[in-house]
């Protein structure tokens, strides 16, 4: 029955089987309200760039700690620091960094993912990996695995969407690979976790989620997640944070993209005159590319730590079986110029006090798919394929009917609202408020990418 929730049925079999599938007690989720969402297709992060490093000095200032951090890097150096050191720094530095000591999602952060907009995105994920699960063979122990989970919204809407497949519930343990002390309070409280002791009465104890009584863990990477049982990941939002080096085409071809200190203190763009250790992942990426797609670039972004993640997810799957689900914004092919900072809901400078604004890039889905299929032949690459398209083809539309017919008309209209900005494109048309206010639709601004075991065949909504 669980392959039949994410296939194109009759509409009236579709309904009957949403209306069945999820629980009628789990109300709609109101949906915050914000003026614009981290994917806009336009970016105010760069500046031009100088062919060669300018002085720097390291005068006493009034400079936060991350910044007097940063500089101390580039001093200790005696020149400049490559973007994505910058970016790394900015964003999981144990002090100062954006994303250790604050909650950073919602209309009171600086940006909303999907999962805080509706429940239905968790719940159609949910949808995805029970329909894994089954093609699995209904392996009876599994690590279901999000990278960067946030407040554990999507983990928990996930959860009490498939409360009432105990068989699927009983065999996962959640592993929660989060850095942030801060978003790992945030994910315990929202999987309601409880601590008690082990079955084996030698005195440990185990984290529960209350939501459906499953096991839950936290680690800082991938690599701690114990192999050896079949693994599903869900990678929401987390491949664009991960550090990216930007290179420029000068006269005598391409050339990394630094950061150093300028005469004044504040930071600027400079050209590394000479070759980097990254120039080794320009090349390869460059190898995966057509000199068509080349020629017409005069910058490039390439994110070595996608590619190193990307053949370790590979490898995994490739000896424990199971499947990877890759949802963020990007693009198909070769990114040139897209790295954004974004601090209360609107664009800043990405050199503009670090720390105090989000980073993001573009995800480079193609090189993610080559990075794959290099790292083992026992996986497939499937999609990317838009969130629209995803999140139709699993049923949203089915559900969505099911939650207005019983809900206020307030939770009506965060419904609709939600729905548009799911698999939407532009501004919403049925909006009456507020320009700055209208939603935004993700729909197409979003992709999906699926990697899974081959002996799995091809997943659902891929095939």
């Amino acid at each position: 029955m669980l392959r039949r929730l994410a296939v194109q049925l009759s509409s009236s079999h579709q309904r009957r089987l949403f209306n069945a599938s999820f629980p009628q007690f789990l109300a709609p989720r109101l949906s915050p309200s914000f003026s614009s969402t981290s994917t806009s297709s336009s970016s105010s992060s760069s500046s031009s760039s100088s062919q060669s490093p300018q002085k720097h000095s390291h005068e006493p200032s009034s400079d936060s700690e991350l910044v007097k951090h940063l500089k101390g890097i580039v001093k200790f150096r005696g020149g400049p620091i490559t973007v994505a050191e910058y970016m790394e720094e900015v964003l999981t530095n144990p002090k100062a960094g954006f994303y250790i000591n604050r909650d950073v999602f919602g209309a009171e952060g600086d940006f909303i993912t999907s999962p805080e907009v509706s429940q239905m995105f968790g719940e159609m994920v949910g949808v995805w990996a029970m329909c894994l699960w089954e093609q699995m063979g209904r392996p009876s122990r599994v690590n279901l695995v999000e990278l960067g989970p946030g407040r554990g919204t999507l983990m928990a809407d996930l959860l009490c969407g498939v409360s009432k497949f105990k068989n699927f519930t009983e065999s996962l343990h959640i592993h929660l690979v989060e850095c942030s002390p801060t978003l790992q309070k945030l994910q315990r409280s929202n999987l309601k976790c409880v601590d008690e002791g082990s079955s084996g009465g030698d005195g440990d104890t185990r984290t529960i989620s209350k939501l459906v009584g499953t096991p839950v863990s936290w680690h800082v990477a991938l690599e701690e997640v114990p192999s050896g049982v079949p693994t599903i990941i869900v990678a929401h939002e987390f491949y664009d944070a991960l550090p990216v080096h930007q290179f420029q085409r000068a006269t005598r071809g391409w050339f990394e993209k630094m950061i150093d200190v300028a005469e004044n203190s504040s930071f600027q763009f400079v050209l590394s005159p000479k070759s980097t250790p990254a120039t080794l992942f320009l090349m390869k990426r460059c190898k995966w590319a057509s000199p068509e797609e080349l020629n017409k670039l005069e910058q490039i972004e390439v994110c070595p730590k996608a590619m190193e993640l990307t053949e370790a997810i590979a490898t995994r799957l490739s000896g424990d079986g199971g499947g990877a689900l890759i949802i963020d914004y990007g693009l198909d092919g070769v990114v040139s110029d897209s790295l954004q900072a974004i601090r209360k809901h609107k664009f800043v400078h990405i050199l503009d006090n670090p720390g105090t604004a989000d980073l993001s890039a573009y995800v480079d889905f193609a090189s993610i798919r080559h990075s794959a299929e290099e790292a083992s032949e026992n996986v497939s690459v499937h999609g990317p394929i838009t969130q629209s398209q995803f999140l139709g083809s699993l049923g949203i539309n089915f559900r969505v009917e099911a939650l207005l017919q019983n809900c206020t008309d307030e939770q009506a209209e965060s419904l609709r609202t939600g729905y548009w900005r799911l698999v939407g494109d532009g501004e919403a048309p049925f909006w009456e408020g507020p320009d700055e206010q209208a939603p935004l639709g993700m729909g197409t601004r979003y992709l999906v990418m699926a990697i899974v075991n081959k002996g799995q065949g091809i997943p659902i909504p891929f095939q």
